[in-house]
């Protein structure tokens, strides 16, 4: 779960991370990465871009290969990130639903589309946000 959110940092699962990221919500455990446990259907990777402010395809195409049913990008604290039409595109595309908002918006959406995704037992829906931290 996203705790928090502030301009330069994120906290998910009690770990604050200053570096922009792709969060994971499967519906189902993660596994061990990296050695570290991680909670039920949480992942936490860097998300990096060419451009910082850029969101092109290059910079969805790791989370569109997982195949969610949802992505939630958040465009920085003031929303300053463009999403590229290419990008867009490349999603719809995939059937994938797409939800761009302002980085604190959009942390509280991923939020409440894992816990209900969660709660609805055999329904749970493989959600990814990424999310610019600054701007």
């Amino acid at each position: 779960m996203i705790e928090e959110y502030h301009f330069g940092s994120i906290t998910i699962n009690g770990k604050i991370y200053t570096e922009d990221v792709e969060v994971r919500c499967n519906g189902a455990a993660s596994g061990i990465a990296r050695g570290e446990p991680r909670p039920f259907g949480r992942e936490v990777l860097e998300w990096l871009r060419k451009e910082s402010h850029i969101i092109d395809i290059e910079a969805v195409k790791r989370a569109v290969e997982q195949n969610p049913e949802v992505i939630v990008i958040g465009t920085g604290e003031s929303g300053i990130a463009r999403v590229t039409e290419d990008a867009r595109n490349f999603i719809k595309e995939k059937g994938i639903e797409l939800i761009i908002d302002k980085t604190g918006e959009a942390t509280k959406t991923f939020n409440v589309i894992c816990e209900e995704s969660l709660e609805e037992e055999g329904k749970q829906k493989k959600v990814i946000g990424l999310f610019h931290l600054t701007c």
